[in-house]
């Protein structure tokens, strides 16, 4: 009994400090290893450029391209052309009124 609640206690103690480790990388913002501080560097980089939504060291090729494949997604799925390609889809369900089911007494 007494080995079960240990087992159970490092189990518990073992998930926690994963977690916590887990939560704490991000936070420290500084990689031991010079090839992760690099990548972090550059992921960086490459948001401050990517800010405002835009693609990144574009040039009016990708930006055709792009349309064009935007054009042909939105006449395969059936786009009316008012509706953005790029936004996530909002759903509405409406509520059904369903007629209760009665029993009459026979």
């Amino acid at each position: 009994m007494l080995s079960q609640s240990l087992l159970s206690g490092m189990r518990v103690l073992r998930t926690e400090a994963r977690r916590n480790i887990a939560l704490m990388a991000p936070a420290m913002n500084k990689a031991s290893d010079p090839i992760q501080q690099l990548f972090l560097d550059k992921v960086r980089e490459y948001k401050q450029k990517s800010s405002g939504g835009k693609l990144v060291d574009s040039n009016p090729e990708i930006e055709r391209e792009m349309k064009n494949e935007l054009d042909r997604v939105a006449k395969q799925f059936g786009s009316d052309g008012k509706t953005d390609m790029l936004k996530f889809p909002e759903f509405s369900f409406p509520d059904v009124k369903v007629d209760p089911i009665t029993q009459s007494a026979s």
